[in-house]
């Protein structure tokens, strides 16, 4: 491997990105790849302990990227108004900032960085990380290779590393606040880690006050959201869902989809940060 060249893969503490690590360990033991987390420090505690799990597997250290700046400065500066699907100042402080000033150094060095992005083949390449240096160079394996959702599943458990915890309950790393999360998911985020949910509720009601246009969760406030009669719904609504996609799905004995049907999956995939949920 050149002494002009860097590769870095980002581990966002989900399952895509995580196999794609134990895949460019297995099929590229050439290269060596240094794995990153970007922390905004509020991740759940099972993305915490899923990465120490992995960390194991690669044999070598996740380095972890702090932002200079936390949510709590980024949420005065954008006047107390919460990040959402149109203005994703989250991402763009907290996970690419911090990337983008880790990578520069090497760059201005002359380095070509090659960054590997856990984008699957059945699914579009929506953005990724659009480089803006030429020297900085995106690789997407698993499109490359034909790698599929069941096929990430299969690199999780023949490595015997599974799946995050947090897949029990919702579908995404990232944020515990995250707006992109399903009505479902905030419910169980609030039966799971209720101080997590209180904060989110916290600075919902904080924004609100302050003008800020934008909840949570689209069309309604936590508070709205958790009233007894609204989670019957949302629970008889993702159960219904939940049955009808069963009801469709083919088994196959070599390759039993059960444990593959997610939230996504009942719900459609939606729109997700790369950066934050791969």
């Amino acid at each position: 491997m050149s002494h002009h060249e860097k590769h870095v893969l980002g581990l966002s503490g989900g399952k895509d990105s995580a196999a794609l690590a134990i895949y460019m360990r297995q099929n590229h033991p050439e290269l060596d790849i240094d794995y990153f987390f970007t922390d905004t420090g509020k991740e759940l505690p099972e993305v915490y302990e899923f990465l120490g799990k992995l960390e194991g597997f690669l044999g070598k250290p996740i380095l972890r990227l702090n932002p200079n700046r936390d949510f709590d400065y980024w949420l005065k500066q954008y006047n107390n108004f919460l990040p959402s699907a149109q203005t994703r100042w989250c991402t763009r402080q907290l996970k690419l900032k911090p990337f983008e000033d880790w990578i520069k150094p090497f760059l201005d060095e002359g380095m070509t960085v090659h960054s590997y992005v856990a984008i699957r083949s059945d699914e579009p390449y929506r953005e990724g990380y659009n480089a803006k240096q030429d020297s900085l160079r995106i690789h997407l394996p698993f499109k490359d290779d034909g790698i599929d959702k069941p096929g990430v599943a299969e690199i999780l458990e023949s490595s015997g590393l599974g799946w995050p915890k947090y897949y029990e309950w919702r579908s995404r790393s990232g944020c515990t606040f995250c707006f992109y999360q399903q009505k479902i998911e905030w419910v169980r985020l609030k039966e799971r880690h209720p101080d997590a949910f209180e904060e989110a509720k916290a600075y919902e009601k904080d924004a609100l006050e302050n003008g800020s246009p934008f909840t949570w969760s689209q069309g309604e406030s936590l508070d709205e959201l958790t009233q007894p009669e609204r989670i019957r719904q949302i629970k008889d609504d993702y159960e219904k869902r939940l049955l009808k996609i069963k009801s469709k799905k083919r088994q196959n004995p070599l390759r039993p989809d059960s444990e593959l049907i997610d939230i996504d999956d009942v719900y459609g995939q939606p729109k997700f940060c790369v950066a934050c949920h791969k």
